[in-house]
């Protein structure tokens, strides 16, 4: 048995996928699988962790809007299409798996084609292009959202909730402490602008550590696709704040020793999050993600702040009121939890075999 997966460019359509392939090659141990992802994204590491096959193909940028670039990329897509065709063909892969993400459009269209079955996993609260594209045509449809079944065909489309991989549960504070050096006296604020990094947050908590000294530590990821001049000067003048541009296999023990979280509004990471029970603080990039976490903000499920009009001062104000209650930590973290539950390993192996049984 083979699965492909396809999905990149950020980790958002990925993590879950991930988690999905965990259960499976738990339940199938014969199983083998490959992935189609972006030459310049953050997956391949991740993914190839996993002895996992990985694939790129031409792929073009679908957009909304209009621009004279769509006509150009109009020509890329019917490329993608049969580079997509002739991969299929080779690997012979028993059913597509994607959770969104432009690279996957081309290679379930040519799924479709085949008659290769094909299953799409729609995390946001508003569905993007490419998820919308490709639940045309798939075999089954399954949401993290319960409220998100109703924006798909009924036959087909299965709440699930998000699947969590395996490892992120198992972290260790007591081992994070040690690899990072950290100070046991004081709490531990962990920061992720998403697989390829924000800017934006970045520049917040720059902004935001000269007003953390004596209340907290911070870890922060600040993507490899950003400039890292800013942190680094930071770097220097705080000993108690620490940057990396990227972590594989210490993201459970930073995210286990973490005591807030503070990240962009994916619900990849957000689900991440809620499994853990942890506190958040998320300031999500403009578009889909401002529906997400007016979806938590609504439960009172997580701290929200908004990139245009907060600056590091505010974010250290939050940061520091959450410290000094650990009543609403605790309540945060909950409600999150709750709000997101992740998915049952049975419901996920129940909708692979009837995908793959078709």
């Amino acid at each position: 048995m083979k699965v492909l997966f396809s999905g990149g460019g950020t980790l958002g359509p990925v993590t879950p996928l991930l988690a999905i392939w965990d259960v499976l090659q738990d339940a199938h141990p014969e199983a083998k699988a490959v992935w189609v992802g972006t030459k310049h994204g953050p997956e391949k590491s991740l993914v190839e962790k996993k002895d996992i096959l990985f694939f790129t193909i031409p792929s073009s940028k679908l957009r909304r809007y209009f621009s004279p670039l769509n006509i150009i990329d109009v020509f890329k897509m019917i490329g993608a299409f049969f580079a997509a065709l002739n991969l299929l063909l080779h690997e012979r892969p028993d059913v597509c798996i994607s959770a969104g993400g432009y690279t996957s459009v081309p290679v379930h269209w040519a799924a479709w084609w085949l008659g290769i079955p094909t299953w799409v996993h729609q995390q946001d609260v508003v569905v993007g292009l490419s998820n919308r594209i490709m639940a045309r045509s798939a075999t089954k449809i399954t949401t993290a959202l319960e409220a998100s079944t109703t924006l798909f065909p009924k036959k087909k489309t299965i709440w699930l909730g998000n699947p969590i991989r395996k490892e992120i549960l198992s972290g260790s504070k007591e081992a994070a402490m040690k690899q990072f050096n950290l100070n046991p006296t004081l709490p531990l604020i962990f920061v992720t602008g998403g697989g390829t990094g924000s800017l934006r947050v970045n520049q917040l908590v720059v902004e935001a550590v000269q007003h953390l000294k004596g209340f907290a530590q911070v870890i922060h990821l600040t993507g490899r696709d950003r400039p890292q001049e800013l942190v680094q000067r930071a770097v220097k003048h705080f000993a108690y704040y620490q940057i990396f541009p990227f972590f594989t296999d210490e993201m459970k023990d930073v995210y286990a020793a973490a005591d807030i979280i503070i990240s962009r509004g994916g619900f990849g990471t957000i689900t991440e999050i809620a499994a853990l029970g942890k506190p958040a603080i998320l300031i999500p990039k403009p578009g889909h993600q401002e529906q997400n976490v007016a979806y938590l903000a609504k439960a009172d499920a997580a701290v929200i702040i908004n990139e245009t009009t907060a600056d590091g001062n505010f974010l250290a104000k939050k940061i520091r009121e959450l410290l000094e209650s650990p009543v609403k930590k605790k309540e945060l973290g909950a409600r999150l939890q709750a709000l997101l539950p992740q998915a049952a390993e049975t419901k996920i192996l129940v909708m692979f075999d009837s995908i793959i049984q078709k």
